[in-house]
């Protein structure tokens, strides 16, 4: 048994030393210390040996497996070593190269110039609302003043859905939501994207963005429009801006005006950019209409409000000199990049 204990000694420490690979190392493993291994088939063939002799060839098997495990840890622990050496020199990082530049998106223009209309008005103590793209006609008009024979609701500047549904024009339907809720004093903006039929050029889109004010209390004036809105031209195209209300009509405020500013590139003094004027149309404004004060639940003998309307684009237009609004949506990364 003695030689018999020597021979597997001898044969295990040799296949260990021959093992290139830790799978090897797993094999000799179960070939001679696993459940059908050479040292349990030893172990199982104690019945044939003599009972005095049981205790010390026991010992000497277990003394062998101690031995073999120990040796097969040791072999284990040095390939484990090279093969962690092996990977370090696969991946090895030279840090005197030059790194890799992360191209970082940042906001568009128009994002640019909503950021800082809303900048503006939260200043004075408005809130920011949004509501639907896709909304009733009610809204869309019949509340805003707008009747049914009115031009604007021509198929040919709205997309209709259903007769009573469609893609809003404008966020004035945003207003009425707001005072239909009767939750007053209201000082409001409505920024948003809207939908008309029109054709693509330079200057027009069937899809662009408009941002709407409006402020419902008692004691309002036009006194506090113009002053409003001269305050706005004044932080967003600069402190010596000034503003010219020139009359108009919009259904839904009485009266009505639209707002030029004193063209920021010359001054007022007249070029290419202002046509030779001196002053740029910018939006349209007005008290709001009673009528339209008493259809959202308001007492128009008791509170009076403004309203206001820009074109989002127009502004960023002006306030970047683009020539073309088309430029702002071809996706071109050579003129995004300048903003």
């Amino acid at each position: 048994m003695k030689e018999k204990l020597a021979k597997i000694k001898e044969e295990a420490l040799r296949q260990i030393e021959d093992s290139d690979a830790l799978e090897k190392l797993n094999e000799v493993r179960v070939n001679f210390l696993g459940k059908k291994g050479e040292l349990t088939t030893v172990l199982k063939s104690m019945k044939d040996v003599a009972p005095e002799e049981r205790p010390k060839v026991g010992q000497m098997v277990n003394e062998l497996r101690d031995e073999i495990e120990r040796v097969l840890e040791q072999a284990k622990s040095k390939m484990e070593e090279k093969a962690r050496e092996a990977a370090m020199k696969r991946e090895v990082i030279d840090v005197t190269l030059p790194a890799k530049r992360n191209l970082v998106g940042h906001r568009h223009p128009n994002r640019i110039v909503l950021d800082e209309v809303e900048r503006i008005f939260i200043g004075m103590g408005y809130e920011v609302v949004e509501g639907p793209e896709v909304e009733y006609d009610y809204y869309n008009f019949e509340a805003l003043n707008i009747p049914a024979d009115h031009p604007a609701k021509d198929e040919q500047d709205t997309f209709y859905v259903t007769n009573d549904i469609l893609l809003r024009t404008q966020t004035s339907p945003v207003q009425v939501r707001t005072m239909e809720k009767g939750k007053l004093p209201i000082r409001m903006i409505a920024p948003g994207r809207v939908f008309r039929s029109d054709e693509v050029d330079a200057t027009h889109s069937p899809s662009f963005h408009q941002i709407e004010g409006m402020i419902v209390d008692k004691g309002i004036t036009f006194a506090d429009l113009k002053g409003t809105l001269a305050q706005f031209a004044k932080e967003l195209f600069g402190e010596k801006t000034k503003v010219k209300f020139r009359p108009h009509h919009f259904p839904f405020t009485e009266p009505s005006a639209e707002v030029d500013v004193s063209c920021f590139k010359c001054g007022g003094e007249g070029c290419r950019f202002c046509k030779g004027s001196g002053w740029i149309e910018i939006l349209g404004c007005g008290m709001v209409h009673p009528k339209v004060l008493k259809m959202s639940g308001i007492d128009p003998d008791v509170y009076s409000g403004f309203a206001f309307g820009i074109g989002l684009e127009r502004i960023t237009l002006l306030k970047y000199e683009i020539d073309d609004m088309r430029l702002l949506y071809e996706n071109d990364i050579r003129f995004l990049k300048q903003f």
